[in-house]
């Protein structure tokens, strides 16, 4: 069977998606014996991949995302390399995708949160990007083969949303990637991007949905005994981090958040081990992975509630719902008493265990097998 797979967000390029595509090819290398592989790229990720299996070869595919040519170009392309089996790790398949396929949703979070706030674009661009979203994403759910996504919580999303079968779903779990061991020199890393004093940690994006403003309203409301302790946002720079910037210096809080920009992963293994905390305000997640990253460091979690969040942290986190700050506080609190803390901290060291990109591999390359109707 030759399989392709759409690896045009492959690596950092991509973010978390981007990390998705490269563990799941990393691990099937891993794994494949029998079967043929093609890794779609684009040019400016096309060096950062270099198969490690005679059975994975690379096709250049320079079309950008969302774009006139991923939707008439890409089909030519997938048929002249005689692909059997496509899989698309996001929703943006090809209306007139030419081979059957299989294809990942992460989230559903622009379906729940059709908002203007989530975007630069004027009301007109903006409102046929959305409908563009809706077509494509019902198309290639409709049309798939197979669906896989990442937690039960979205699996159920999807069913709801659009009424399919669950037995065309099957949820692979993401795993945690791993940070440079701890080093002797970790709270010096730390200094060394500008943070000193007791902090809490928030690692991810600052779209709206991430709900960051409500670190506005817990700041304003820690009690006197939390008056040295900041907040660091490790976020690379955007239009929504520079919006959220803003939102700190208009409260007269710029003294008490740090963005220390982008840092490598032994300054990000030191920022989570030496924090007080991980907090994770989220509204909705269709995984989420820096609350487990922070997990694998020996960092307490206080996590919101909602969505997936309690499916994927398990008992080894603090929850609050998301929009009452007495929450978050009240969490925060409980962190106060050190047995509890070092609980919560073992309890993390167990959980995470149960996170393989071995078996998201595994389980992938299962569905390969089992939708294609061309395999031997």
């Amino acid at each position: 069977m030759r399989i392709g797979i759409d690896a045009r967000f492959y690596g950092s390029l991509g973010k978390g998606l981007g990390r998705y595509t490269e563990r799941l090819i990393t691990y099937l290398e891993q794994i494949v014996s029998a079967d043929e592989f093609v890794v779609f790229l684009r040019q400016e990720n096309w060096e950062h991949y270099t198969p490690a299996n005679p059975r994975f070869t690379k096709q250049l595919a320079d079309y950008r995302w969302y774009g006139f040519a991923e939707q008439h170009q890409m089909p030519r392309l997938i048929r002249r390399a005689g692909i059997d089996l496509m899989h698309y790790p996001h929703f943006n398949v090809p209306i007139l995708a030419p081979t059957p396929f299989i294809v990942t949703i992460h989230d559903l979070i622009l379906t729940h949160f059709p908002t203007r706030r989530a975007t630069t674009l004027g009301p007109l661009t903006y409102w046929m990007k959305q409908l563009a979203y809706r077509v494509t994403l019902s198309r290639a759910v409709s049309r798939a083969a197979h669906i896989l996504t990442v937690s039960n919580f979205t699996k159920q999303d999807i069913q709801q949303y659009f009424g399919y079968d669950p037995k065309k779903i099957t949820v692979t779990y993401e795993a945690v990637d791993s940070l440079p061991a701890p080093a002797t020199d970790d709270a010096a890393l730390v200094r060394g991007v500008g943070i000193a004093g007791q902090y809490v940690l928030y690692v991810g994006n600052a779209y709206p949905h991430k709900n960051l403003e409500q670190f506005i309203a817990f700041l304003n409301a820690l009690p006197p005994k939390f008056a040295n302790l900041s907040l660091v946002v490790v976020c690379k720079s955007d239009y929504f981090l520079e919006r959220f910037r803003a939102q700190v210096l208009e409260a007269g809080l710029g003294s008490r958040v740090i963005f220390p920009g982008y840092v490598n992963d032994a300054t990000l293994g030191a920022l989570y081990r030496q924090a007080h905390a991980y907090v994770f305000p989220s509204l909705y997640e269709g995984f989420g992975l820096p609350p487990l990253e922070a997990m694998a460091q020996g960092t307490p979690v206080i996590s919101s509630n909602a969505a997936c969040m309690q499916e994927v942290l398990g008992n080894a986190a603090i929850y609050f719902n998301p929009k009452d700050v007495r929450g978050m506080l009240a969490a925060l609190e409980r962190l106060e008493d050190g047995a509890f803390r070092q609980a919560k901290i073992l309890a993390s060291k167990q959980w995470i265990q149960r996170y393989s990109w071995r078996a998201l591999a595994e389980q992938t390359n299962a569905v390969y097998h089992r939708v294609s109707p061309n395999h031997t």
